[in-house]
């Protein structure tokens, strides 16, 4: 799986699947909220120990999901947890520790230098200064105000463009984006700073690959910019540098199992100490994106470790963890259990997909995955319809529907296996009643324009809804919001109303699903905005006039004014 194609689940639900759950499900998220859902309540104070969380009134999760930053991503290897208990014992000076960890990982890699940064985005954002300035302070405190500076445009190929090129554009650059190679060699030219990718956009020679790409822009002094934020790591040599990137910026809390806060770059020594002056402890634009001391060691640590851990046998511990809840869950009459192996760097964990017929359970992916996140002990999957899931190989047809639940085994912890298989055996076993698409008759028609109220957390926003055509329980039209017109779509039944549309832009969806009532010519309710959280909104129906009028066209200039 391309880091591309988990960004498509970002703005979905974290920990239903991916996908919006039946209502029964969602219905029981709603009111009290996710906290009194799990029956969590937060103590006077902070209690260290196995029940950290859970003393604060939060719930933790089982991760079989991934390396997803929103739920903690990956669990800190023991060596990068005991060198940074050591580091934070004593003080030191921040450029002096960032030459010696920029040696060290230049060793360990076969990269000419190295860096630790606040994650891969803030790494990204670095490098992207780095191309801009040159190393120049002067240039570097006038940044994002580029008034001057002769290097201001990065090019990006459509396919890499997405919500994490926002560390790329907050450095005040113009973003290119080019749909081929050609485009992109003629795209080149004296005010392009850098070429962001993300890795595996192609294959390894063809067109915009790492090696194509590279070929091109270093060709006219253009540095180029990998983003392999949950790629296996590959040193000596790392196989994006060896295709003649410039810089390959890694997170360091998914694969590598470093500090959650923490990214790794490797690469020119030249670009990344330009990098290094840009970031915190010095003053400028990135002096937010701070790494402490203990973060470098730690992250270094996680380096040293990645050089002696034995990879084979941990990804033959992950499919033991999905073979023993394949059993499990197997024993159940009608189910399908297909483990995948992982293919390429990006995210490489086993996945077991585990389908069955909806109608003859009751239940659909999206029901399972969102009941087993939402009650404890809390499971993180994905989910969805179909013969999806990437490893689903069940043949299917439309007289027998398929829907699946997905998990990925590597960030699963000893344990984990017992308990997921249990719950998910007993959820598909619990008695449920027939799934019926039975809707209760509209209250109302909706069709016309509705002048729409969201209130953000701290701001109004005016909407409008332009609904076009209403089938019964079925409607459609568009919604209209701060900056862009979507296609809106939506049910009611009886007097409950649910639409959902989405601002789609070139690196960016907001989601909007409209849950709510509606009472003659005024709707309300709540907005769910995925990752993004939620808002609420009122509607009112405008009412066009009622009177009839005819209209004289005019003959002539005026006479008057």
């Amino acid at each position: 799986m391309k880091r591309r194609d988990v960004i498509k689940g970002l703005t979905l639900l974290p920990l239903a699947g991916g996908v919006v759950g039946s209502a029964r499900s969602a219905n029981a998220a709603e009111g009290a909220g996710l906290l009194g859902m799990l029956g969590g309540e937060s103590s006077v104070e902070l209690k260290a120990g196995a029940q950290v969380y859970q003393s604060i009134g939060v719930e933790p999760v089982i991760n079989c999901r991934g390396t997803f930053t929103i739920i903690g991503a990956s669990t800190i290897i023991p060596e990068a947890k005991e060198a940074m208990q050591f580091a934070s014992n004593y003080y030191v000076q921040l450029d002096e520790l960032a030459m010696g960890v920029g040696q060290r990982l230049a060793e360990l890699s076969g990269a000419e230098w190295g860096v630790v940064s606040s994650g891969c985005a803030g790494g990204m954002k670095l490098v992207t200064i780095a191309a801009v300035t040159g190393g120049n302070p002067e240039k570097l405190v006038r940044i994002p105000d580029l008034t001057g500076i002769d290097k201001n445009e990065v090019i990006i190929p459509r396919g890499s463009r997405n919500t994490y090129d926002h560390a790329v554009r907050n450095v005040g650059v113009k973003i290119i984006t080019v749909n081929t190679q050609k485009e992109l060699e003629d795209a080149i030219n004296p005010r392009t700073a850098m070429v962001y990718m993300m890795s595996g956009d192609k294959d390894e020679t063809g067109p915009l690959s790492v090696k194509a790409v590279s070929m091109a822009a270093k060709a006219k002094g253009v540095p180029v910019l990998v983003d392999a934020a949950a790629e296996a790591l590959t040193l000596n040599p790392n196989v994006h540098l060896a295709n003649g990137a410039t810089v390959v910026a890694y997170s360091g809390g998914k694969a590598i199992r470093g500090p959650q806060s923490a990214g790794l770059l490797l690469g020119d020594k030249k670009i990344l100490m330009a990098a290094w002056q840009a970031s915190a402890p010095h003053h400028g634009p990135a002096r937010d994106n701070k790494v402490g001391k203990e973060e470098q060691i730690g992250m270094l640590a996680a380096v040293e470790a990645w050089t002696k851990r034995d990879h084979p046998k941990e990804e033959l511990l992950w499919t033991s963890y999905l073979e023993n809840i394949a059993k499990r869950v197997s024993a159940i009459p009608g189910i399908t259990a297909d483990i995948r192996q992982p293919l390429g760097l990006d995210n490489r964990t086993p996945n077991l997909t585990i389908s069955w017929d909806p109608n003859k359970f009751n239940a659909t992916g999206p029901d399972i995955s969102t009941y087993l996140s939402t009650t404890k002990p809390r499971i993180a999957m994905s989910a969805g319809n179909g013969a999806g899931g990437g490893g689903a190989t069940t043949a299917t047809s439309t007289a027998s529907p398929t829907t699946y639940i997905s998990l990925a085994a590597w960030m699963m912890q000893p344990g984990d296996d017992k308990i997921v298989g249990d719950r998910i055996f007993a959820a598909l076993n619990m008695k449920r009643p027939p799934l019926t698409d039975t809707m209760a008759a509209p209250s109302a028609d909706l069709k016309g324009r509705w002048d729409v109220t969201v209130d953000y957390f701290n701001e109004k926003s005016a909407h409008k809804f332009i609904i076009e055509a209403q089938d019964g329980n079925f409607m459609k039209g568009s919604h209209q919001g701060t900056f862009t017109t979507n296609e809106l779509v939506g049910t009611i039944e009886g007097n409950e109303i649910k639409f959902q549309s989405a601002s789609r832009m070139m690196a960016d969806n907001v989601p909007f699903t409209f849950s709510g009532t509606v009472n003659g010519n005024d709707m309300s309710g709540k907005i769910h905005h995925g990752e993004y959280l939620t808002s609420t909104f009122t509607a009112k129906k405008f009412i066009y006039p009622t009177t009839k009028q005819k209209i004289t066209v005019p003959v002539g200039p005026p006479l008057s004014s």
